[in-house]
Formats: C-alpha cells, sequence, structure tokens
C-alpha cells in the first residue's frame, strides 16, 4: 500500500530582521528593529521588522514614515549577502535530515520538504521530524521557525500560512481528513495561498 504522503513548509520567522537581531546580540522579542536603509528617505521601504515589533502590531512591509510613534527603533541596512548566506546554512540543515530530490526552496526564507520516506527511517511522528528539524535550526543558527505539515505544498502551505504562527510551538496540521474543518471555514478566501483577489 503507498504511503500517505507528508509535507512540511517551514517559514524563517522574520528572517532579514531575526539575521540582524540574532548578529547584533538582541532579543529579536524584545527590539524594536527595522530593516531598512534609513538614510534613502521617509519613503523607504522596510523590508521586515522584528517580532516584537510584529506582536505589536506593527506590519512586516510598510514606508519609514508609517512606523507608529513610541518606539526606540533600531535601524538595520539591508545585507543581501548576509540573508542568502544564513538561508543556505539553513538549507544545509534541511540536508542533514532528507535528501536534495526531497527539497524545494521556495524563497530566501521558506523551504517543502517531502518528509514521506523519512518518517519510518527516523522513527518519528510527522510533528516529532518537524520539531527536530526546528530544534535544530534554532540551535545551529540562533534562528526559529514556523511550519506546516499536509498531505501535499498546499495544505502543508495554508496550515502554515494560516494556524502555525498561532501556535505555542508554531507548528500547525491540515491533513485530508482535516479539509472540511480546518480549510473550509477559512474567510476571506484570499487568505489562502495561491487565491488573489
Amino acid at each position: 500500500m503507498q504511503k500517505e504522503k507528508v509535507v512540511a513548509a517551514i517559514d524563517l520567522k522574520a528572517f532579514y530582521a531575526y539575521v540582524e537581531c540574532v548578529d547584533r546580540n538582541l532579543d529579536p522579542w524584545k527590539t524594536p528593529l527595522v530593516v531598512c536603509d534609513k538614510e534613502r528617505g521617509k519613503n523607504t521601504i522596510i523590508l521586515s521588522v522584528s517580532p516584537y515589533l510584529k506582536k505589536k502590531g506593527v506590519p512586516s512591509r510598510l514606508r519609514i514614515r508609517d512606523l507608529p510613534k513610541g518606539f526606540d527603533y533600531v535601524y538595520a541596512v539591508p545585507r543581501m549577502e548576509r540573508y542568502i548566506q544564513r538561508s543556505s546554512e539553513v538549507v544545509s540543515i534541511f540536508l542533514d535530515f532528507i535528501s536534495e530530490e526531497d527539497l524545494h526552496v521556495y524563497s530566501i526564507d521558506e523551504s517543502f520538504l517531502d518528509l514521506t520516506s523519512y518518517l519510518d527511517y527516523y522513527k518519528m511522528t510527522p510533528i516529532e521530524l518537524v520539531k527536530h528539524i526546528k530544534n535544530t535550526i534554532k540551535e545551529k543558527t540562533g534562528l526559529e521557525t514556523t511550519a506546516g505539515i499536509g498531505n501535499n505544498l498546499f495544505l502543508s502551505k495554508v496550515a502554515l500560512d494560516i494556524y502555525a504562527k498561532k501556535e505555542k510551538d508554531g507548528i500547525a496540521t491540515i491533513f485530508k481528513k482535516d479539509i472540511k474543518t480546518k480549510l473550509w471555514p477559512i474567510t476571506p478566501l484570499n487568505k489562502i495561498w495561491g487565491i488573489g483577489e
């Protein structure tokens, strides 16, 4: 009998801002850091804000002029080379767990891992294996992740985008059996990956 496919979508939390905080020995959960070049003026787009600011309701994409008052902001000039380097470190950690053909790097801060053939090998449930991967990333890089797990790319991505950020351990699942209870209730529909206005 064919095994049911298990895919994990793993996302690096507030990636650029998190890297800047880690590199400066600042706590991302207590530091009002924004990634942008302040010298370019008030209309400059902010690429990333720290988890501390996200928690306070500051969106991750806005212009300097739209930053809420009342924070003593730490400004970090974007360093794309550094972010690519850190992203590569995380990808190499994924490759410690799975083979290249089971990894799809979706963006600089997000990847899909096909875990189907590894669960028996590691003798772990999907959640246990993803926790192990997340903990290894945290241990080796200082970066935090969230993850969605499902039976395909779509379900894992929706679990990541809609539910994982609300979970204490940063992991959410949507398997085929959960479609009616977890996928159908999502409104508006454009909250779902791949669905536009």
